[in-house]
């Protein structure tokens, strides 16, 4: 089919967000030919990820519609634009929504995950040129997401976030290292660099705070506390290698923090925060160690949401506080060596996949997510 379909555009399957918070709608759509420098693959599964929600339910920018969200895929290379040599049609790739130009300072740093040619953000375009690549059949443009736009059997992705993988890996586990776990399992390992016996505490079970939690395992923490409303997910979490859980609505008279400092004995050495509230950042920062430790932020919260602090408490506490977007990894190396460990069988994923349903089920998949009933749901394109 590849070279039937390359240059022209494709008439295809999407779930199209028409309207803010209500279901998506199945529809076919439009998507061009890639440009000089973009990639447009046939998307094999997706899995739903919790910021697929947020910008679901958003009304205002960077909200917009109507668009095709999704960001959490696999899939093959049906065509390449100009100027690609990285890839080539028929390869196996994740769609990163960090793009990895593999130019700029930070991309050839080993500091950052933060490029500079092209700088992450919530955009409803394509990154190089700042136009959209799918219409509806009435020829209205539909707006990207994260520059991947996943809920699609076919997308345009920009060369720069695109990974190419081992073809052997299981699509619906691969799919979960284009977001989630990676970002969980590499907030522990590269953002915060987990030391051999220290101790973690997770606000947020998740899927994103349990994928912290088998990060921090990786690194060999001796405790990983996790801190959770819903009772149930210690249960869950023990399986990720959570060994204590405060139930932050069941404290008695106690606030978590002080409940924390008691377990601790003066604090965790690292706190993540997973869920993207800003009361909850605060109780992580006060939950961690003065002198030497860290707070983690990983939460997706509302745009404009502010964080404020006690210049007095942070000038005497002597602890860190840092964000870490797609877990500090870098989408065409770390990434590798995430997938490389799953292989191996040390970063086990197949936990974190609780349901697995048809493309075509994406509202019901939506409605698990948003009760709490499942961690990652993937949908087959095919199936």
């Amino acid at each position: 089919m590849a070279g039937e379909t390359r240059g022209k555009p494709i008439r295809c399957r999407a779930a199209v967000c028409r309207k803010a918070g209500e279901p998506l709608v199945m529809e076919e759509v439009m998507v061009s030919p890639p440009l000089a420098g973009e990639v447009r693959i046939r998307i094999i599964c997706t899995s739903l990820c919790h910021s697929d929600i947020t910008f679901w339910k958003l009304k205002d920018p960077p909200g917009c519609v109507p668009r095709i969200l999704g960001h959490e895929a696999v899939g093959v290379v049906e065509s390449v634009g100009e100027n690609v040599s990285e890839v080539t049609e028929g390869d196996i790739v994740l769609p990163i929504f960090m793009p990895d130009c593999g130019e700029c300072t930070d991309c050839r740093s080993e500091k950052s995950n933060l490029c500079s040619k092209f700088p992450f953000k919530i955009s409803p375009w394509m990154p190089r040129y700042e136009s959209s690549r799918f219409t509806d059949l009435k020829g209205e443009v539909l707006y990207h997401f994260l520059f991947v736009s996943t809920f699609s059997e076919y997308t345009v992705v920009d060369i720069a976030n695109i990974t190419k993988i081992d073809p052997n890996i299981p699509p619906n586990r691969a799919c979960l290292f284009s977001c989630g776990v990676s970002t969980g399992v590499g907030a522990a390992w590269k953002t915060a660099n987990v030391e051999k016996g220290s101790t973690v505490a997770i606000f947020g079970l998740g899927a994103i705070g349990l994928a912290v939690a088998e990060g921090a395992r990786l690194c060999g923490a001796s405790r990983i506390i996790g801190v959770d409303l819903n009772p149930d997910k210690f249960e869950i979490g023990k399986k990720f290698g959570v060994t204590d859980f405060v139930n932050s609505g069941n404290c008695g008279n106690k606030p978590v923090r002080q409940v924390i400092m008691e377990m601790t004995d003066g604090g965790a050495d690292y706190c993540f925060e997973c869920v993207g509230m800003a009361s909850l950042v605060h109780e992580a920062f006060a939950c961690c160690r003065k002198g030497w430790g860290k707070t983690i932020v990983l939460g997706v919260d509302r745009p404009g949401s502010m964080l404020s602090f006690p210049s007095f408490d942070i000038l005497h506490s002597g602890k860190s506080l840092m964000g870490s977007l797609y877990g500090g990894v870098k989408p065409k190396s770390d990434t590798l060596i995430l997938l490389k460990r799953y292989v191996d069988k040390e970063l086990d994923v197949d936990k974190f996949v609780t349901h697995e349903m048809r493309f075509e089920d994406i509202n019901k998949a939506f409605d698990l997510l948003i009760q709490g009933k499942s961690l990652r749901c993937v949908l087959w394109m095919d199936k």
